[in-house]
Parts: C-alpha cells; structure tokens; sequence
C-alpha cells in the first residue's frame, strides 16, 4: 500500500500542485458539511457542486462559497456525478462526497500520480479514525464487492470510496452508463477493461455531518451493493482505442 510524503501531499517547498482540477461534489441536502468540505478545496482548484435535489438551501450556500453549482434533477448518486464529469472542463477531475466524511485536501497525492504518470485512476483507502465513521454493514458490503471485484478484474483493492482522480477524457471515454450506486465500482470495472493503471491510497475517514442517503441504513446498503452486483455481472467490455490526447495517461 502507498502513503504519500509530505512532499507528495503539498508539492515542492510545500506548494500545493499546479494543475487544471475540478473538483465534482455530488451534493444531496448537505448545507451543514459544505462550509467544511469547500474551504478544504486546494488553492487553484475548482469546486463543482452537483445539486441533486437539496431542499435545505446547498446549492445557494455553494454559490456563495465561491462554487460552480450544477443542477442534476435525476435523482442517485451516479446521476449526480456524471452530471459533474460532462460538466467539468479541467484536465483532471476528481471526486469527492459532499458530507465531510473525506477531505479534500486529500487528493494532492492523487493528481500528482496522475499528472507524473504513475497512475491511470487513483482511489483513496477510507482509514476510520472513530468507531462510529464508517457503520460495521457498510464496512461488509464495501469488503465483499472488493473480492468480487478482485475476481472480475484482477485488481487487489480494498475499497471501492468515492475519493478519485484521473483525466476527464478518458473518463468520459469510458462510457459509464449506471446512475446510482453503482457508478464508482463500474467506473473501475470499465477502467480495468481498458487496462488502465488503478492505485489505491490510505485516506483519513471521518463521521459524516448529518444522515447517510446510502450506507446509513441496512436497506441503503443493500440497494448500493445490489446495484454494484449488477455491475459485476456485465461481461468484459471489448478494449476501445482512446483517440489521442496531449499529455492522456495510458
């Protein structure tokens, strides 16, 4: 498993990394956590809200933190997400959720791998510094769609979170077509298909502010890993030739 250094998370003589990065955070009633998450954006990067149907005032409040603020109208979690992939216009694209469980400041190391070439997908490994920051049902699931991941692609990983980076072209390129739970697992899936390089780094995991739309309950869970054993069973997709890109990793 790879720890990024100091160096890694903040750069040369501790400048954060200079690069065109959008942020995508799919947003669902989270007026309480946004303060947090966007004043932790890197300098120079762009926060791109995705609002999901919030009723509790986020977008308006993502705004007035300096945001670009996307409306998605179809609701799940993919649906917000890709909505902020075709959406964003910088070469890397990160991902990030919208509840403060994850930092995103986090994700220096990951774009430094990406722009140096060491990695085609960065994903971060949650490390829950609380017993209550990542409930024991939600831990199972993540745990058994990692091996059934591992038996479909051959990646030895061991979450599947939503904390990520990696070029918006070949993202897009990618096709992804779920738009609910399943789109984080079908973007590795469909990733793996293409032979892309997938590193996997440890990343702090905190309680989220406020309830879970997901993994907060038994049932939310169950519907996330049902969604994602669907992606699962979908024979390999045939390898597709990425039209050439200026500076795409490969």
């Amino acid at each position: 498993m790879t720890t990024p250094s100091d160096e890694d998370e903040r750069g040369p003589g501790g400048a954060p990394v200079a690069a065109s990065v959008d942020v995508v955070l799919p947003c669902l009633d989270e007026a309480e956590a946004l303060p947090r998450v966007l004043e932790r954006i890197p300098p120079g990067w762009s926060a791109l809200v995705v609002d999901n149907g919030s009723t509790d005032g986020s977008a308006d409040i993502a705004r007035s933190l300096g945001a670009r603020v996307v409306h998605e109208a179809r609701r799940g979690f993919g649906a917000a997400c890709h909505a902020g992939l075709t959406a964003a216009t910088a070469d890397i694209v990160c991902f990030c959720d919208c509840d403060a469980s994850l930092d995103p400041a986090d994700l220096v190391p990951f774009v430094r791998r990406v722009l140096a070439g060491e990695a085609d997908l960065v994903l971060g490994r949650r490390r829950p510094r609380s017993f209550g920051a990542w409930p024991a049902h939600a831990r199972a699931g993540n745990l058994a769609l990692a091996r059934l991941l591992r038996r479909r692609t051959g990646l030895r990983l061991h979450d599947l979170g939503p904390l990520r980076a990696a070029r918006r072209e070949p993202l897009l390129a990618l096709g992804l077509t779920d738009r609910r739970s399943g789109y984080p697992l079908e973007m590795v899936v469909r990733a793996a298909d293409e032979g892309w390089r997938v590193a996997e780094y440890d990343v702090p995991y905190l309680p989220r502010t406020g309830a879970s739309k997901v993994t907060g309950t038994w049932r939310g869970t169950w519907q996330a890993v049902r969604d994602m054993s669907r992606v699962l069973a979908e024979p390999p997709m045939p390898r597709t030739e990425l039209p050439a890109l200026e500076g795409a990793v490969r």
